[in-house]
């Protein structure tokens, strides 16, 4: 094996006499080439006199083919003799001891090729690359030595040897000069991250060069989008410890004041257009911290309201003053005609799956029609967004005309789907399990199907989802949900539910933060409870319940009291042999403690039901990331009305807001409110229909803990001594408001990824509007709410405890209810958790 030289000595020998200048390409002799026609190599030297300067931009042309290890020009009577020396070809190559990267990884990197032409130019710069791309990974102890073996008939196998050595980590990230944002906060806005005990989960934990730089720009975007206009970083510098095999990275800031927007206007130089018109579309809003987000939102939005007056070519610029002594921005948002410049042609390249037409929609306009950069980089951010690509590069050139201009699409296709698998274990469903394949740019067609199954303690099903992003080439969002669901038994669900169906969707974008989306179902559902839970059954025999004209409630075990003049009152009383005390006052009571149920469950049990539903979402959402926000508004309208068709006839309206705040040194607020409604058409509900809230509306009490509960059955108990939870029957109406504040546990390494919180909750469920009574078969029994029903406040105040880790986010809740209602059901902690991968 041969060791291939980092430094190449080209050796070319030109001994030529003046004599030689008068001679022809036919005089020439070609000695020592194997593969290569000697009127190819003669054919560098035609075109004209063989002049020395002629003969030397042959053999440069010669040697710049890669295809000659050596040329050598001479005389020899009277001719000109080149002795060519050929490159080897090469027969494979071979990576040895790469274990981080694959060979196909490798293989990408590189000219050198299988069957292509060896030459040592070519592998020293290969070998560079390779260094590239070991150093992006962290690995800056990795030694690349390329070498070559000798095979018959001119063929050679490329070698390269690598010793990866060890990954050089980020030690530690340091800030100088934040005052504004804890070192929390800005770690969470960058891609580079610290190494730590759970480094070997990441990939993030080594220094790049570019990853630093984005993490720059990512830093800067975030003090711009709270008023901090001055800020600049000042350095951001790399030191690297040798002994440590790591990389200190200390990052220097200048935060400079925080300032708001003082006025507000839009100065239009277009005769025919008002620029007061345009005040409506401005983002911008004086007294507001200057957020440089809606700066650019509010020049797109400009941007369009002009060209749909029919001024295609018009160009908005904003133009800020700054007034250090009141610490704001004046800005004005000028409206100017712009060139006549069209799109010629829209390039895309790179896109080795995704299909063209995923990436052209993007794009609000298209060939021949106006250019309008505010547009185009509206339509670079919309490719990013996609996650379909690794990167996204816009650039322009001029095209054939002074008045064209060409668009270059740059991307890198990434993977788009994924298989995981989840599990978990909560207070409230016991151990789950799922599994689902998902792929968000099917086919590369930039649709979303999903193949999801759970298997759990309390209850299992399957679903499938279909989603089409630009339903018949609109900006639409169509799809279809199916799904099978079976829920078991529980100590908060005293009854088995199988259900089946599926959704139609249509998602409409009214603006970039605000959607309208439609939809219909239909659901197929079947409640059964188990025969013990409803036969009214006790060892004393069957029983039946009968109420007096007085509204005094009995309960007899065989025969009618009324025809053998006997009325049943008073407490129970039981024999010794466990006969039924009929005499003196005795009343006996059924239906007890062997899991018998509401009878607003009774009614609905075995039934086959078939719910037919449209409903509508208004949302909007204006938050920072969609994962762990730290600011902006969520709020979301949702209203479905049954009764087209079917056996349920209903509307329910239900409303949810959320707002974070980034507070103070990665402290971060939220708050949160949330009401419903369902009412009847034209009849009472089914228990099933109403709200049955719990945690998630006050935290502190159970899985339906919340609400009207029946206590018929649990008043009967009572009186022989016998302890029965009241069934949850649900309610008409609810309302919550929480107050959460998390914030870093400072103690921790960030790789832990964990934080602390502190919350408030308050709420309450009420309006039971269901059946009241229900005939047995034998008597009438009634649903006795017994003083639940009332519009009480719960409230409830709480730590948790929030922890992001390798397995899937896991939340700790410890709660103290503060008030309750008759019948409501506590639970002080509560856990919940997954993983995926």
């Amino acid at each position: 094996m041969t060791a291939v030289g980092v430094v190449m000595a080209a050796t070319s020998g030109v001994v030529l006499s003046t004599a030689v200048n008068a001679q022809s390409a036919a005089s020439i002799v070609v000695q020592g080439n194997r593969r290569i026609e000697a009127d190819t190599i003669r054919s560098y030297f035609s075109g004209g006199e063989l002049t020395a300067a002629r003969v030397d931009e042959g053999i440069k042309a010669m040697y710049a083919t890669g295809l000659f290890r050596d040329v050598r020009v001479s005389r020899a009577g009277g001719r000109l003799v080149v002795q060519v020396s050929e490159n080897e070809v090469i027969n494979r190559v071979v990576f040895e001891g790469n274990r981080r990267l694959k060979t196909d990884q490798l293989m990408g990197e590189i000219e050198s090729k299988p069957r292509g032409t060896f030459s040592r130019a070519t592998v020293q710069s290969d070998t560079q690359r390779l260094y590239d791309v070991y150093r992006r990974t962290g690995r800056y102890e990795v030694e690349i030595t390329p070498k070559t073996i000798e095979q018959p008939n001119g063929r050679i196998d490329l070698v390269f040897e690598i010793n990866e050595g060890k990954k050089a980590s980020v030690r530690a990230i340091n800030f100088v000069g934040n005052n504004s944002f804890g070192r929390q906060r800005l770690l969470d806005v960058m891609m580079t991250a610290e190494s730590g005990i759970l480094s070997w989960l990441k990939s993030n934990d080594v220094y790049d060069a570019d990853r630093l730089n984005a993490d720059q720009e990512a830093i800067r975007r975030l003090y711009l989008r709270n008023g901090y206009v001055d800020m600049r970083v000042l350095s951001a510098r790399a030191d690297f410890d040798q002994a440590a095999n790591a990389f200190t990275i200390t990052i220097e800031i200048e935060e400079g004041p925080q300032y708001r927007v003082g006025s507000v206007e839009v100065q239009s130089n277009i005769r025919d257009v008002d620029g007061a018109t345009l005040r409506g579309a401005v983002k911008t809003q004086a007294g507001a911290v200057y957020n440089v987000e809606l700066v650019d939102k509010s020049l797109e939005d400009v941007t369009l309201e002009v060209a749909r007056r029919g001024y295609a070519f018009a160009s908005v610029r904003p133009r800020g003053e700054r007034d250090p002594s009141t610490l704001t921005v004046n800005l004005v948002y000028v409206v100017e005609e712009g060139p006549r410049v069209y799109v010629e042609r829209i390039n895309v390249r790179g896109n080795t799956r995704t299909q063209d037409r995923v990436i052209r929609r993007e794009f609000d306009m298209a060939e021949g029609d106006a250019y309008n950069r505010v547009l185009v980089d509206r339509a670079e951010r919309r490719l990013k967004n996609l996650g379909y690509f690794k990167d996204v590069k816009i650039t322009t050139e001029p095209g054939s005309a002074a008045d064209r201009v060409i668009v270059n699409v740059e991307v890198q296709d990434q993977p788009t789907g994924a298989f995981s698998i989840a599990g978990g274990y909560s207070t409230a469903d016991g151990f789950i399990a799922e599994a689902s394949v998902e792929e968000r740019n099917f086919l590369g067609r930039g649709q979303f199907v999903r193949l999801g199954g759970t298997f759990g303690q309390r209850s299992k099903g399957v679903n499938f989802s279909f989603t089409e992003p630009f339903l018949m080439d609109y900006r639409l969002a169509g799809g279809f949900d199916l799904f099978y669901r079976q829920t078991n038994r529980s100590s908060w669900q005293p009854y088995e539910s199988r259900s089946y169906g599926g959704t139609l969707r249509l998602g409409i974008p009214i603006t970039e933060q605000f959607a309208v989306q439609l939809r219909y179902s239909a659901i197929a559902q079947r409640i059964s409870v188990a025969d013990s839970q409803v036969n009214c059954y006790t060892g004393l025999g069957q029983m039946n319940q009968y109420t007096d004209a007085n509204g005094n409630v009995s309960y007899y075990q065989a025969g009618d009291p009324r025809a053998t003049g006997l009325t049943l009152v008073g407490p129970a009383s039981l024999a010794a042999d466990g006969s039924i005390n009929t005499t003196g006052n005795g009343r006996a009571y059924t239906c007890l403690d062997d899991g018998e149920v509401s009878s607003a469950i009774r009614a609905i049990n075995g039934r086959n039901r078939f719910i037919s539903m449209f409903g509508y979402s208004l949302v909007y959402s204006n938050l920072d990331r969609a994962i762990n926000p730290s600011q902006g508004l969520y709020a979301e309208l949702r209203q479905d009305v049954a009764g087209a068709g079917g056996d349920a006839k209903f509307v329910r309206t239900t409303f949810e807001s959320r707002y974070y705040h980034d507070l103070t040194n990665d402290w971060i607020g939220m708050l949160r409110v949330q009401a419903g409604h369902i009412g009847g058409l034209g009849g009472r509900l089914d228990a099933i229909d109403q709200f049955f809230m719990g945690p998630e509306l006050v935290r502190g009490f159970q899985t339906a803990g919340i609400g009207p509960r029946d206590f018929a059955l649990s008043t009967a108990a009572a009186a022989l001594g016998l302890n029965r939870i009241p069934d949850a029957v649900g309610g008409t109406m609810y309302w919550g408001a929480s107050a959460e504040v998390t914030f870093p546990i400072t103690f921790l390494p960030k790789d832990f990824g964990m934080r602390g919180a502190l919350y408030a909750d308050a709420g309450s469920v009420w309006g039971y509007n269901g059946i009241r009574t229900f005939n047995t078969g034998g008597g009438i029994l009634d649903v006795n709410l017994q003083g639940s029903d009332q519009h009480k406040v719960r409230s409830s105040v709480g730590m948790g405890l929030l922890w992001n880790s390798p397995f899937g986010p896991i939340r700790f809740d410890y709660s103290f209810v503060l008030s309750k209602a008759r019948g409501d059901q506590t639970q002080a902690f509560r856990f919940s958790g997954g993983t995926r991968f």
